[in-house]
């Protein structure tokens, strides 16, 4: 596969990488099938492994770190926090680690910042970030990351403010519509040498249809690499055909494929991009 600069990390990763949120109950994949998934994705050259204590409760790192074994010193583990105090992020974190198997994770991400005012209270005194701060300066993480799946502009303000190594944020082709991270946040991201991850690839299974077209679209754009969730083998050797022969999308290409999918930037199809999750109305900033 492909291989991409991390932004300004020195390190660089296969344009496909690991979400591991669907390795779990939940989505009716059992720990030995999970374990199967994660060696066959390093053995195709993935090292790159996205995971959070929030998936199923904890499972997702859990099964993580099982898979892992002895194979932990060849992948990149990012997890994150989605408690937005110091305090309460370090205890999200020593409970990362010991379900993951390992004293340190090369990456720590605030987990899905939706407004200005979560920016805010992770910026406080006492905020989320201190603790990411403090966890690089100890050596327990290698790189500080933010996620969006809603509104870009916060986004951006947390890159003018701090320099993260990354930032993880919803590009598929639906995106690209409504609150779109392709026009409003990877160009300032790109220019001050932030790696940016692609997610939402298939917008919750939305752009199934159009599986090769969807992971191409995501795939084309200037990112470092982009997290798919697989839950089964099929899925990721799917995945594993379209990267490793993949090609980007030609102007023409793309526009075809946005004629064909734009009926879906609705709210009901777009969750993530909504007031709340599954409101049904459009995110709107007061």
């Amino acid at each position: 596969m492909e291989q991409r600069a991390y932004g300004k990390t020195g390190r660089s990763f296969p344009l496909l990488s690991f979400g591991a949120q669907r390795i779990v109950d939940e989505h009716q994949c059992t720990e030995e099938e999970a374990i199967r998934i994660v060696n066959r994705a390093i053995d195709e050259g993935i090292t790159y492994f996205d995971t959070a204590p929030s998936y199923s409760k904890g499972q997702s790192e859990e099964r993580l770190g099982k898979a892992l074994g002895a194979r932990r010193k060849d992948v990149w583990i990012a997890t994150k926090t989605h408690d937005r105090t110091r305090d309460g992020s370090w205890r999200l974190l020593e409970e990362s680690l010991k379900r993951l198997q390992t004293d340190h994770v090369e990456e720590w991400r605030l987990h899905n910042i939706m407004t200005p005012e979560e920016l805010e209270r992770c910026f406080a005194k006492g905020g989320a970030l201190e603790a990411l701060q403090e966890a690089k300066e100890q050596g327990i993480v290698k790189s500080l990351s933010i996620s969006g799946h809603t509104n870009p502009r916060v986004q951006l303000e947390a890159i003018e403010r701090f320099p993260f190594d990354s930032a993880l944020v919803a590009l598929s082709a639906a995106d690209h519509f409504i609150y779109s991270f392709a026009h409003e946040f990877l160009p300032k991201a790109n220019e001050k040498g932030v790696a940016v991850i692609g997610m939402k690839v298939f917008a919750l299974g939305k752009l199934s249809p159009w599986y090769e077209q969807a992971l191409r679209y995501t795939l084309s754009l200037p990112i470092s690499t982009a997290i798919v969730g697989m839950e089964s083998m099929e899925q990721l050797e799917k995945n594993l055909a379209v990267a490793k022969s993949f090609k980007p999308m030609t102007d023409i290409e793309q526009l075809e494929f946005f004629k064909e999918i734009i009926h879906l930037a609705n709210p009901e199809v777009l969750r993530w991009k909504a007031s709340e999750w599954m409101s049904g109305q459009w995110y709107q900033r007061a």
